[in-house]
């Protein structure tokens, strides 16, 4: 597991910048797929040439054979496989690091000048909010996973097939000189190592799958959101607080008037009165 170290590494820091989905898939990554890979599936491959028994005595001929067979080993298949499905989400936390140190610098810009440009993927805590070229970003990277995972299932599938055989018939060809069987080690064990595998590529396809659609329901929530924020706002119907607070001043103001107009109404009527000559 120390070879997978500086990976697990960079992987644990893109954590902190992810969904929550995102983070149940590094999960995934970590435990079922690199753990056991460096734990148990390498054991259980590691003798697949040496103990792999063909009925030749032809020099050369069982190495022919089994390169016929198998082009590349199950675990250099899914160490590539690994690989290259973590390259699209490093180079999205380079594209994190980027933008924090971006964005770190207008921050130190502000405390000098404040009408400065702000601040808009991340927070004071230095975290980046997914949203605008950030979100565009991690959804590039996103079906990049997938286009990678599909890529590596359908190869397995046509590379090994998804069970491992007992005993296959390897054809003529130097330096065999006649059709050879031979006989595979362990290929009950390894049965089980495969499915596991395929389950838990599966499993990583759908999460990278069911985050799209997460992140594509927040944002268009987000835009309703503020959409419907707006039509409140210009609505006749639903007046703000400030044309509220305006009606209600110009109310009190009207009753003022009125209250004047009737006091000076009837000062003048009792002066009239007053006025009158007596019969």
């Amino acid at each position: 597991m120390g070879d997978w170290g500086f990976l697990s590494a960079l992987l644990d820091k893109v954590q902190s910048h992810s969904t929550v989905i995102g983070k149940i898939w590094m999960s995934v990554l970590f435990i079922f797929r690199i753990l056991v890979l460096g734990a148990g599936a390498e054991n259980v491959w590691g003798d697949e040439r040496s103990n792999l028994v063909c009925n030749t005595n032809t020099p050369g001929c069982e190495n022919i054979c089994y390169d016929w067979m198998f082009p590349i080993s199950h675990i250099r298949f899914w160490v590539m496989q690994i690989i290259f499905i973590s390259t699209p989400t490093l180079v999205y936390l380079g594209h994190v690091v980027h933008v924090i140190h971006q964005e770190n610098k207008l921050r130190e810009e502000q405390k000098t000048n404040p009408m400065s440009k702000l601040p808009k993927y991340t927070n004071e805590n230095g975290k980046v909010v997914i949203k605008g070229t950030m979100l565009g970003s991690y959804l590039a990277q996103l079906i990049i996973k997938i286009i990678i995972e599909v890529a590596f299932i359908v190869g397995q599938y046509y590379l090994f097939g998804f069970i491992m055989v007992r005993e296959f018939i390897c054809p003529k060809q130097l330096p065999c000189l006649m059709e050879t069987q031979c006989f595979v080690s362990r290929p009950t064990e390894k049965t089980i190592f495969i499915i596991f595998m395929l389950v838990v590529a599966c499993v990583s396809l759908a999460l990278n799958v069911l985050e799209i659609f997460y992140l594509l329901c927040k944002r268009i929530a987000r835009k309703n959101k503020k959409h419907g924020n707006v039509m409140y706002a210009g609505n006749s119907d639903y007046p703000s607080p400030i044309s509220v607070e305006l009606d209600s001043v110009n109310g009190m103001r009207h009753n003022e008037l009125n209250m004047a107009f009737q006091n000076k109404w009837g000062h003048s009527k009792a002066i009239l009165d007053g006025a009158k000559p007596e019969p």
